[in-house]
């Protein structure tokens, strides 16, 4: 009792150096109260951001890893071999690797029933037809008579490129191997065919939404079959209205013919924002000429995925999962079911999220180190203070010993007044931090943000050269009003949208002008994990400092201390 007395009178008397202690202690603990809550606020974001969101996937080949292997399997056979080598890639090599790797349809049905987290599954099939003397694609230049002439008489040219190139089809995103064998092909033909498994599938539409001008979507089963839904645009260009027929031919056959029923005239939003693929790009990677069908009835054409035609579509599948946690469960059943290391499972939504957590990130980085730094430049000062401290009441120590105090309790009366006033700062940094906290770190957040933009921004001038996405031309032709407003609203919109609306397209630049939606606020609160940590935090600042004290009160000779003294 006698050293809790003695301290708690001490603290009061001297208050000038203890006011000064408990300011030093309460900016420590206020700026590591921010710290704590943008990281904790961070840690939170990253795990249940997407806890409650859809989440989507598909399973694809790793190119990059049997490419890699191809590669070191060719230059290991060439070491081994007495003929030299041209220095040349090995491209039979690597075609023979990526060869017949594409799943089939039955595949990605088999791995959905192997998991109980997928919530439901649908998928897409994309081929290439070609223009009739009756129907021809929407086109604003003069080249499509002569596109039309080449694909009807070269039909032994466009089999050839269909075999050989390696750019995705048509108006499907690149699926790095996906499904069917259309998983490697070139768009050759005038016209994208694309074959919905659901309405989910078409709600997720590679070129965007669209709403239906006149008529009705298709049906899904056999007595649907024939039946399609075209653009307006290319409605309009072939003057076409709901219950006509159409005719379209193979796009590697000309002689080959197919009748389709319009049901319906869809208004793509994005006929009059995206390019159509480049010079001698083709028509059907424009989104006005992609004419949407079940899957029913490209297998009824003998388009569909399973096909052994080379005019088989490109398969396109989708997992969709309740949650992220039932997302990476299906990572874990898959391969317990079987699936080949060829393959992986990627999810869109997971990676933009992370994309749109790196500002974020960045920011509880920075906090950790101030942090560190806070803590690190706190301990020296308190610990600085305190010896001054003891420099001062050096005759105190030697009094208190002489008259047969212990020095255990000496010391520990100089480690009990560290403690209260250590514990006075602490509570009122703590009580400053949780106030400053949420709007701090949005400001912090926000500043960020920006920097991220900025440097996007800066590498899209230096990289893009000036290069613009399609629709987002500044020519005088009246295009270039709707332009800025496309731009501005996919910036609002999230990376999902705007993947969604955006497909990649032959020649387009949409790499270098992605939207993010970055996480630009997060509530930084102060929650009793943070107070405890905090708490620890105080004791070990208390520790520290006392630790000093502690070592000179031992050295210090009581009789030498008033022999100095007098």
């Amino acid at each position: 009792m006698f050293v809790l007395n003695n301290a708690w009178n001490n603290v009061v008397r001297n208050k000038g150096r203890n006011i000064l202690i408990i300011i030093v202690v309460a900016i420590i603990a206020a700026a590591a109260t921010i710290g704590l809550a943008i990281r904790q606020a961070a840690q939170t974001a990253r795990d249940t951001g997407l806890s409650n969101t859809t989440v989507t996937a598909q399973i694809s080949v790793d190119r990059a890893k049997l490419m890699s292997a191809s590669q070191a399997s060719a230059s290991s056979s060439s070491t081994s071999s007495s003929s030299s080598s041209d220095g040349k890639p090995d491209f039979e090599s690597m075609r023979s690797a990526l060869s017949d790797k594409q799943l089939s349809l039955s595949d990605y049905q088999k791995y959905a029933k192997a998991s109980s987290a997928v919530k439901t599954t649908y998928y897409t099939e994309t081929t290439s037809l070609s223009a009739t003397d009756s129907f021809q694609p929407v086109e604003s230049s003069d080249s499509s008579s002569s596109s039309s002439s080449s694909s009807s008489s070269g039909s032994d040219s466009s089999s050839s490129s269909s075999d050989t190139a390696s750019a995705p089809s048509g108006n499907a995103p690149d699926q790095s191997g996906q499904g069917g064998k259309g998983g490697m092909m070139q768009q050759s033909g005038d016209f994208s065919l694309v074959g919905f498994s659901s309405d989910t599938a078409v709600a997720n539409a590679a070129n965007g939404s669209f709403t239906m001008a006149s008529g009705e979507v298709f049906g899904y089963t056999s007595a649907s079959d024939g039946d399609v839904i075209i653009s307006q645009s290319l409605a309009t260009f072939n003057n076409l209205k709901v219950g006509d027929t159409i005719s379209v031919a193979n796009a590697s056959d000309s002689s080959t013919t197919y009748k389709l029923t319009v049901v319906g005239i869809y208004k793509n939003t994005s006929d009059s924002s995206q390019s159509m693929g480049g010079p001698g790009g083709s028509t059907a990677s424009d989104p006005a000429n992609a004419i949407y069908t079940s899957v029913s009835t490209l297998k009824k054409l003998g388009l569909d995925s399973s096909s052994d035609s080379d005019d088989a579509a490109q398969l396109n599948f989708t997992y969709v999962f309740a949650n992220k946690d039932a997302y990476e469960t299906f990572v874990s059943d898959v391969k317990k079911a079987g699936l080949s290391s060829d393959y992986t499972v990627q999810s869109a939504d997971v990676e933009e999220y992370k994309q749109s957590l790196v500002p974020l990130d960045n920011l509880s980085k920075f906090a950790l180190t101030l942090l560190i730094i806070v803590l690190a430049v706190g301990a020296i000062v308190l610990i600085a203070l305190n010896l001054f401290n003891i420099r001062e009441r050096k005759y105190e120590i030697g009094v208190l010993t002489a008259i047969g105090v212990n020095k255990v309790k000496v010391a520990a009366q100089f480690v009990a007044e560290v403690f209260v006033v250590t514990m006075i700062g602490l509570a009122l940094g703590v009580a400053g931090g949780a106030v400053a906290s949420v709007p701090v770190s949005n400001q912090l957040l926000a500043s960020q943000v920006a920097s991220q933009q900025s440097q996007q921004a800066s590498q899209q001038q230096q990289f893009g050269r000036g290069m613009q996405a399609p629709g987002a031309g500044s020519g005088s032709s009246s295009s270039s009003d709707s332009s800025g407003s496309s731009s501005s609203s996919s910036s609002d919109n999230s990376s999902k949208s705007t993947a969604q609306q955006a497909p990649s397209q032959p020649g387009s630049n949409k790499m270098m002008t992605r939207a993010v939606n970055y996480v630009s606020t997060v509530n930084a609160s102060v929650n009793l994990k943070i107070v405890g940590q905090l708490i620890l935090i105080g004791l070990a600042l208390t520790i520290l400092a006392s630790l000093a004290a502690v070592i000179v009160v031992m050295r210090y000779e009581p009789l030498q201390i008033l022999a100095d003294r007098s």
